[in-house]
């Protein structure tokens, strides 16, 4: 038997799709088939194929040919190389995307990113805060130093006056010490003879 591994048209009119089936080579497109082996949906984009990679390596082992068509498909997806030779991976075929896996991906990216700016404008406060509190510290500080400035000044100048008092009051103490000590100087030789 003259086996075949063929396509078999489904849908309507300009929307086709088709079944990869084994067939007797006999039969007609659409008849009775051995088995069916794969799809393929020329419409869609990218196109789907879909084969059961080991029933078609078993039916091309046991001598069926598959058709032109057929043939292409198989060469894109690798299933057998061109002209019939061994398979090559060259498959290049658009994959699928997850659109779900990929929209919570961008969503936990953008959370991520509203956490680090978050976290940033958190910090830049408190630096702005601590540094408000530090420029009042000085400023605190300067005030004080102005005001403590001229009590100083007042409080040297007083000091200043005092030494200058202090200064002749021991002077004055000074002679006055001298006057005392000299009479006691002159009794103490009398005090002598009084032994």
């Amino acid at each position: 038997m003259a086996t075949r591994i063929r396509l078999k048209r489904f849908g309507k009119k300009r929307a086709p799709f088709y079944r990869v089936v084994i067939v007797d080579g006999r039969k007609r497109r659409d008849g009775k088939v051995i088995e069916e082996v794969g799809i393929y949906h020329p419409i869609n984009q990218p196109s789907v194929m879909e084969f059961k990679e080991d029933r078609i390596a078993y039916w091309l082992g046991v001598g069926a040919q598959p058709s032109d068509a057929v043939r292409r498909l198989l060469e894109i997806t690798g299933q057998i190389g061109k002209n019939g030779a061994a398979p090559k991976n060259t498959l290049k075929v658009k994959e699928v995307v997850d659109k779900a896996a990929l929209a919570s991906e961008k969503v936990t990216k953008l959370a991520d990113e509203a956490l680090q700016l978050k976290v940033a404008d958190a910090k830049a406060v408190a630096d702005a805060a601590k540094a408000e509190q530090e420029g009042a510290k000085e400023e605190a500080a300067e005030e004080a130093e102005a005001v403590e400035a001229p009590a100083e000044e007042a409080a040297s100048s007083e000091e200043a006056a005092s030494s200058e008092e202090v200064a002749e009051a021991p002077a004055e103490e000074a002679a006055s010490e001298e006057s005392a000590e000299a009479p006691a100087e002159e009794a103490a030789p009398e005090e002598a003879p009084a032994e």
